[in-house]
């Protein structure tokens, strides 16, 4: 995307995560932030209940990353007017903002294509850009996770109360993913036809699609699919199919959603080889049949060795298979460096590196050059003068409080 221009008018994670995916790509992104307290998610302390540094901030590297920033009070008349110079020289305007903040600020469609006819203009919003609820805002939390069914399915009824959104901006950013896909096809209608459309994505939608088989499922049968309280064993009918506990009490996921030609390669791998020669468990009708049986047995043979002995063991089992990992985890996971989904940027702070992570995107098997994301309005001037204004204007602007 070298040589399209993206100008973002957002805050927080979801909408911000699209420009991160399209910068990745090679878009010019230029974030536009509050004059004074720039991007609102810059002052978040806490992020899951550990406290953030604001010099290695995650939520502000993670959807900022090789994006430029501008300081402009889009309130003002004054501005106003420098957006609209921006919008100008771009290919895409990109916002989370309310309809109301919208119109009261006057950066809502109209006005920007007022500016550039041709510019694709991009919304992220918590329920959609129509119906009754298009003004009422909403966090990956209430829209994705808690509105849509997402935290119900995966809460068991057993537990007594919904399970809450575990990882901050979950949502967010697979939204963000979604968004810069739409964008790159309104990119290709504009080339192919000249025409500029109107591109939207919602949280709630966001999360639709990811669950979309079990909600399909849903309403053609109207039976909820719901998680149940974990245990080691295997799923009801498919003992190649759980998560097992190891003596030093990790967990190894079978995942041999079809055991045809996967029985007795497992069952040696796990060290029972003898009950691939079983009747119960020899073939997959009677398997299935028998489950309760052959998962007992699974989860006593992967109950007697270590976590570590199985991740290494099973790297040859023919089967699907992953150790449980946690977020940390997956940092120094072999296959996960190998295929470059971390890049290095160097801090605002001068300290050590700072890893973040690479959009799931991957073009020629390239790593991602990055830089890491700005401090408020850090590039105001550098893309002011790009736009050919002098620094007599420049200066006025931030007399008047205009621009950072």
């Amino acid at each position: 995307m070298d040589g399209f221009r993206v100008l973002e008018v957002a805050q927080f994670t979801f909408v911000p995560a699209a420009g991160a995916i399209l910068a990745d790509w090679g878009a010019d992104v230029i974030k536009v932030e509050h004059p004074v307290r720039g991007d609102t998610q810059r002052g978040f302390l806490r992020m899951g209940g550990f406290e953030l540094n604001p010099d290695r901030h995650p939520l502000i590297e993670h959807p900022n990353r090789g994006k430029r920033s501008v300081g402009i009070d889009v309130s003002t008349s004054v501005g106003q007017q420098v957006l609209y110079e921006l919008a100008a020289t771009a290919d895409v305007f990109l916002t989370n903002y309310l309809p109301h903040a919208r119109q009261k600020n006057r950066f809502d469609v109209e006005h920007l294509r007022a500016a550039n006819p041709g510019i694709i203009y991009a919304r992220g919003s918590a329920y959609g850009d129509k119906g009754p609820e298009r003004d009422v805002g909403g966090f990956d939390g209430t829209a994705f996770w808690t509105r849509s069914g997402v935290g119900h399915a995966l809460s068991p009824e057993e537990l007594g109360t919904p399970l809450s959104q575990g990882i901050p901006a979950f949502g967010d950013s697979v939204g963000g993913m979604n968004i810069a896909g739409g964008i790159a096809a309104a990119l290709l209608h504009r080339e192919r036809t000249g025409e500029a459309l109107e591109v939207d994505v919602s949280l709630l939608s966001t999360a639709w699609w990811a669950a979309g088989a079990s909600v399909t499922q849903g309403m053609d049968t109207g039976e909820a699919m719901r998680a149940v309280m974990p245990e080691s064993t295997a799923s009801q009918g498919n003992p190649f199919l759980g998560n097992y506990t190891t003596s030093d009490g990790g967990t190894i996921n079978l995942c041999i959603v079809s055991p045809t030609g996967y029985i007795r390669d497992t069952f040696e791998h796990l060290g029972i080889g003898e009950a691939a020669d079983d009747p119960r468990f020899c073939d997959v009708l009677p398997l299935m049949r028998n489950a309760a049986a052959a998962g007992t047995l699974i989860a006593n043979a992967i109950g007697a060795k270590p976590f570590d002995y199985w991740r290494t063991h099973l790297k040859t089992m023919k089967g699907q298979w992953a150790p449980f990992q946690s977020l940390v985890d997956l940092g120094s996971d072999e296959q996960a460096i190998a295929n470059d989904m971390i890049a290095v940027v160097e801090p605002a702070d001068g300290g050590r590196p700072f890893k973040v992570v690479r959009g799931p995107v991957q073009f020629n098997h390239e790593p991602l050059e990055t830089t890491r994301a700005p401090q408020a309005a850090e590039h105001t001037e550098t893309v002011l003068l790009e736009l050919g204004m002098d620094w007599d204007r420049i200066e006025e602007l931030k007399e008047a409080g205009a621009i950072a």
